[in-house]
């Protein structure tokens, strides 16, 4: 029986050369096949197929496809062709998959291109469509019937940044789905561009991704979305505010979430509202300076949907400082962007001040500029040393005093 060539020693690697073969001649049964250090097995078997001797010291056997198409017709009535396709089914078209797979590979990029208007010139998604493509992952999505996910990403893209959506929403809008964009391949797919619009890391833990989607104006979850501050007073008479002004008068820091600025609206008293990014900035401020601390919120890091609602209510002078690396820069500089900010201690001559006065890390990520004082950015690319902000701290605490 031709199942019988399955386990058989002497044919195995035959036929699985032969698969190979055909597979690039497009099915047409000619040329040779050859197996190397072959087994005795394999020799007793190309003997028998060609009715010549080989040696036994012989390292490579070669035999005509014909040939072995002509044995299997004497002994189970049908060609080379059919036997594989009983064993381990038909013979692959190779070059008609590559084929078909450029064509829909070429599709799903241009349809990703029409299905984001918004960004489709933009070097970054122009990147990114580059990297999926010659990485392998739009093959893999095609292979997989995936070829929505791409387009789909493009449609969640289109809709970026946000202003305060939530995630379930943005899913429906793109996909139908509102799960969609929980933890799947579209998830990874549409962080990966923001990352490269960010020039940030791509986000791997539930943290790291929550805090890209908030960068992008998304929200996950209205009670993880958090912002601390101290010193701050709102103007409004609910039991939020009331807790608010209440940490204020004792110099407590106190956290608000996304949550309580939807339910109940805050809006800040305050002449100025200084930034910072790091929580050791507050915490010291709250130590030295308790209640007699100016305004003072923290973003920790990327800043979140909460702190950008809440200071989206107040007309402050904003005063918005990062640490000394990439991220730093561009944090501040989107701050001027979306609230006119003053960059808090942020010039060259701080950085170089700080650089002086300890051991620094070694400055990582992708360069950016610093357009309020384009010597910063020049000087930070001169030493490629990053300052964390803790080393301003005393500095920073005779602008908070009031």
């Amino acid at each position: 029986m031709i199942e019988d060539l399955r386990n058989d020693t002497g044919w195995q690697r035959l036929l699985a050369s032969c698969r190979r073969r055909l597979e690039r001649t497009h099915g047409v049964v000619e040329g040779n096949v050859g197996i190397t250090n072959p087994t005795e097995a394999e020799r007793r078997t190309v003997i028998g197929l060609t009715g010549r001797h080989r040696s036994p010291n012989v390292t490579r056997l070669t035999i005509p496809l014909t040939e072995i198409d002509d044995a299997l017709h004497d002994r189970y009535g049908t060609g080379l062709l059919v036997v594989l396709a009983r064993l381990d089914g038909p013979v692959r078209n190779r070059a008609a998959e590559r084929a078909s797979e450029d064509a829909r590979r070429s599709a799903a990029i241009t349809e990703a291109i029409r299905r984001c208007p918004r960004h489709a010139g933009e070097p970054w998604f122009q990147t990114w469509l580059e990297q999926v493509e010659t990485d392998g992952t739009v093959t893999r999505l095609i292979r997989r019937d995936d070829d929505e996910q791409l387009a789909w990403a493009a449609e969640v893209l289109n809709r970026l940044p946000a202003d305060g959506l939530p995630l379930p929403a943005l899913a429906e809008w793109a996909t139908g789905n509102t799960k969609a964009l929980s933890g799947t391949t579209l998830v990874t797919l549409v962080l990966r561009a923001w990352a490269l619009r960010t020039a940030t890391s791509k986000p791997v833990t539930r943290g790291e991704q929550r805090a890209a989607w908030e960068s992008a104006g998304v929200i996950m979850d209205d009670l993880a979305s958090q912002v601390l501050v101290l010193g701050l007073e709102a103007s409004e008479d609910h039991v939020i505010a009331t807790w608010l002004n209440d940490a204020a008068a004792f110099g407590i820091p106190f956290r608000l979430t996304l949550h309580q600025l939807s339910i109940d609206p805050l809006t800040p008293v305050a002449d100025d509202i200084y930034v910072c990014e790091n929580p050791a900035v507050l915490r010291v401020a709250a130590d030295e300076l308790a209640e007699n601390c100016a305004a003072l919120i923290c973003s920790e890091g990327q800043p979140s949907a909460a702190l950008h609602r809440l200071l989206g209510r107040t007309h402050a002078r904003i005063h918005w400082r990062g640490d000394f690396d990439w991220t730093g820069l561009r944090t501040t500089t989107a701050a001027i962007k979306r609230y006119g900010a003053t960059p808090w201690r942020m010039t060259a001559d701080d950085y170089l001040d700080a650089l002086e006065t300890g051991d620094s890390e070694p400055l990582k990520g992708t360069p950016t500029t610093s357009p309020w004082d384009p010597r910063l950015s020049d000087a930070l690319s001169q030493h490629r040393r990053a300052v964390m902000e803790e080393r301003l701290i005393h500095a920073l605490l005779e602008d908070l005093h009031r």
